[in-house]
Parts: C-alpha cells; structure tokens; sequence
C-alpha cells in the first residue's frame, strides 16, 4: 500500500450559535472526518447565519420562543428538546448545563454581534482561530448559559480564546465587518439556505441539516473524486 496525500478541502458552514442542530451537526460532521482519517483533511470555516435577526437584546426564554415561533405545546416543545439533547449525546456534543450552582433558564439571544466577531477573527487571525471562538461560543450558550449577546459577555469569551479583547471591541464598531456579515448573510439566501446548518464542501455540493456522520463522510468522498485536488 502507497502512501497518499490527503486530499485538502474547505467546509463553509452556514450557522448560528443559538442553534442546537448546528453543534449537533458539528459533531456529526467530525465523527465524519474522523472516518476519513489518511484520506480526506478539511478546513472548516464558519458563516454566519441568524436564526433571530429580530431577538432583543433583553433575550427570550427558550421554551417560550421554540413554543411560540412553532406553535408546539409545553410538552412538544419538551420532547423536542429532549430529542436534541439525546441526538447531541450520540454526536459527541452536549447541549447540556454544567456550570456552576442551580441552572438558570435557557435563553435565546440576538447574535448579529456573535457573527461580527466571528468575521473578525476568521479573516484577522484564520480559520483556526475563529474555529476556536466558535466552539468557545456554543459551549458559554449551551452548557454555561452565558449571555452572549451582551457584549462584555461575547468579549470575555473572545479573550478566552486567546485573542486581543481591544482589537476585537473595535471590530464589533467597526461596519464594514457589519455590511460584510449582511452580505454573506444575503449570500446565503441566494444559495437558498433557509435552515441552518448548511455545508458548503469545496464550493461545490451543498449539504443541508444535521447528518449523520456516514453521510457527511460519503459526501466528501464524492467530492473528492469528483473534483479531484489540483496540483
């Protein structure tokens, strides 16, 4: 057996950090990539995405708003998220609370913030730091509750991150980041993405929702053989 490059490709994911299907598709998306170790090496950069351009800023409870925004019942709305929470487990992922003391409600939060950050350190700093932040940023929003969408709060988890707190506070005022967020937003619509996640492989094939990782990792394969790396 020869030994072979693996073949380099970019994963855009269209997501919001209010999304449980998007850390769940995540983490498919990973057991995925770990079925093509040796063979296939992906770079993933995050798009933004919000599922809420409306939320204010004081926030909405998040049986509330999955009630009210889908017409479910007390009880549908609490299958549903014991469903996500199970199918996060199986995924690697937890959309569970482990900080410290009593939980407090789970809230949802306006993100346009959280997506400008995201921006910043993908193209300030590369796709490995803004991967890091996004990670930071679902696990403060599901498993520490923090609120995201004040921003002292995104700032912390920015500098805990690693990168500069300053530099990162001037990029939230900064609006060409904003009317950069706006138009892969508006790119995104273009694309027809209603529902997030959505994976870009290459450029080249588009793969809705949250898969399981044996489709992810079929998908990439057809890519690669379809599209061959250049070189």
């Amino acid at each position: 057996m020869t030994d072979q490059t693996p073949r380099k490709m970019t994963i855009d994911i269209y997501s919001d950090v209010m999304c449980p299907w998007c850390i769940i598709g995540y983490g498919q998306l990973k057991n995925g990539l770990a079925q093509l170790e040796g063979e296939i090496e992906a770079e993933i950069r995050w798009r933004p995405f919000e599922l809420n351009p409306d939320m204010p800023q004081q926030g909405e409870e998040q049986a509330e708003h999955i009630a009210r925004k889908y017409r479910r019942t007390a009880e549908e709305t609490q299958a549903v998220r014991g469903q996500m929470r199970s199918v996060a487990q199986q995924a690697g992922v937890s959309l569970d609370y482990d900080g410290e003391g009593e939980a407090p409600p789970a809230m949802m939060w306006n993100t346009f913030d959280a997506h400008k950050a995201l921006s910043w350190a993908l193209h300030t700093h590369g796709p490995q730091a803004q991967h890091r932040l996004k990670l930071a940023l679902f696990e403060a929003h599901f498993n520490k509750r923090r609120n995201i969408g004040q921003r002292q709060v995104l700032l912390d988890v920015v500098a805990e991150t690693g990168l500069d707190r300053t530099e990162a506070e001037r990029a939230l005022d900064d609006e060409q980041i904003a009317r950069h967020v706006r138009a892969e937003e508006a790119q995104a619509m273009d694309l027809n993405i209603t529902g997030v996640p959505a994976m870009i492989v290459d450029g080249k094939m588009l793969i809705p929702g949250a898969q399981a990782p044996e489709v992810y990792a079929n998908a990439l394969r057809r890519v690669a053989a379809k599209f061959p790396a250049s070189g």
